[in-house]
């Protein structure tokens, strides 16, 4: 303890060297450690600005695909009478002036079969293999039923893993259990099913469909949909139909000989309007940040380059031409009633784009199409973000060049900290010196009052 009072109190002079070195050390390098506190902040919220803005226009770009994408935004079929067939559209359908008429008069069935009869939970049936065969001439492997798949239950899981298109299950009923198994829609996935049974253990042949078989029975049998397109019959095993209406999804619900179903297209006029006022909305949120981050006066990245270029690029996004058509035809968003105010924020002039969707739909249509040309409101935000968060010349290279004035900062505060280690060390020798010199003296001015003392004794 005594080591430690002298460590921190000069035994010669009595000052606090320690706290005396500190404060010294404190007052030199204050100036340069505020400087890179305060370049750290600048750092930090910088940082975070460019990060901000770069999700920002990423998520706006990337919902705005999902959105066309989707297919909500383009003309959809519609069908005179849903409780016969129904419509959707497939994607990248261009169905505008979609005119037909469906008749649905038969649709699609599966195969189905059954053991006729019940046998109590857990039967043993029998070993060997099931041959399952298809009327198209589909060749598929036997299926080994060994003792531990002898019950309904265990042939019924062997069949499902098999992966053959046949779907088995056991039903069960106060009589017992039954096998039942069911093919795809369509007279092509009719089956047959020969078992052959291990010698000494009869039974699997109980399951056997078709070639007169009795020990199961054909409870319903695969059929073709038959649908009639304006007057001409087709044939289609499901009743999900893709390839009869360019562009269109038919679903078949039931059979109506006679009723003709009308089949047109309807532009989707509110999904467009939402998407219009979705753009709007999320346009503006972006650009608040965007306008707080660059501020000239209190915004972090009030002087970076990427700021600047984001900020002037989204203020040409109303202006665009999407549809590469002339100005006969609306083809921009500031023409379906986008209104750039003087904030820079946007408004929607929601009675001019009502007349527009009104009188040409297809065009609107056509602003949020994604054709694959570079036209269109996706493909144009999607080159904002790329030009925005490119790593060259954008946020992305602002994103870089903070990154590395972060890592310059780190090694200047190294260089400070083993600055001052060197000048408390400098320091701490010096008034040690010091005190050690002041030590002396004062050991020397002691000796000296004792001998004056003694030699003032003496005398008297």
């Amino acid at each position: 303890m005594v080591d430690s009072i002298t460590k921190t109190l000069g035994v010669g002079s009595g000052i606090d060297i320690q706290a005396l070195v500190t404060s010294l050390v404190d007052a030199q390098f204050d100036t340069r450690t505020k400087l890179l506190d305060k370049r750290e902040e600048t750092l930090t919220a910088q940082v975070s600005a460019v990060s901000q803005l770069k999700n920002g226009i990423t998520g706006f770009n990337t919902a705005l695909k999902s959105l066309v994408t989707g297919g909500t935004l383009q003309t959809q079929p519609t069908s005179a009478n849903s409780a016969i067939v129904k419509v959707s559209a497939l994607a990248g359908a261009k169905l505008s002036g979609l005119n037909a008429t469906v008749e649905v008069r038969a649709l699609a069935s599966a195969q189905v079969a059954s053991t006729a009869t019940a046998v109590p939970a857990g039967t043993r049936i029998g070993t060997g293999t099931l041959q399952f065969a298809f009327a198209d001439g589909t060749s598929v492997a036997p299926i080994t039923i060994g003792d531990g798949d002898a019950t309904l239950s265990g042939i019924a899981a062997k069949i499902n893993a098999a992966g053959i298109g046949i779907t088995a299950s056991v039903v069960s009923d106060s009589t017992g259990d039954r096998l039942v198994m069911k093919g795809a829609t369509g007279e092509a996935k009719a089956f047959t099913l020969s078992a052959t049974e291990t010698a000494g253990d009869a039974g699997l042949a109980a399951l056997n469909v078709g070639g007169g078989a009795t020990g199961t029975q054909i409870v319903s049998a695969a059929a073709d949909a038959l649908v009639a397109v304006d007057g001409v019959e087709v044939r289609r095993a499901s009743n999900v139909i893709t390839d009869l209406l360019p562009g269109v999804r038919l679903e078949l619900q039931t059979a109506a000989v006679g009723t003709k179903v009308a089949i047109g297209s309807a532009p989707s006029t509110a999904a467009l309007s939402q998407a219009v006022n979705d753009v709007v909305s999320t346009y503006n949120e972006l650009y608040a940040m965007l306008k707080e981050a660059t501020d000239p006066v209190n915004g972090s990245l009030a002087r970076d380059s990427g700021a600047r270029d984001m900020l002037a690029r989204l203020r040409q996004l109303t202006t665009i031409n999407l549809t590469g058509t002339d100005d006969s035809i609306p083809n921009s968003l500031a023409a379906i009633g986008v209104v750039t105010n003087r904030d820079g924020t946007l408004s929607l002039d929601s009675a001019k784009l009502a007349t527009q969707l009104a009188k040409a739909p297809d065009a609107i249509e056509a602003m949020f199409a994604d054709r694959g040309d570079g036209t269109g409101l996706s493909s144009a935000l999607n080159a904002i973000t790329v030009a925005v968060t490119s790593r060259t010349t954008g946020l992305g290279a602002s994103e870089t060049r903070y990154s590395q004035a972060q890592t310059a900062l780190g090694e200047d505060r190294d260089k400070l900290s083993a600055d001052e280690d060197k000048t408390r060390t400098r320091l701490t020798q010096q008034f040690g010196s010091m005190d050690a010199k002041v030590a002396a003296y004062k050991s020397t001015q002691s000796f000296l009052e004792q001998q004056i003392a003694a030699w003032n004794s003496s005398n008297d």
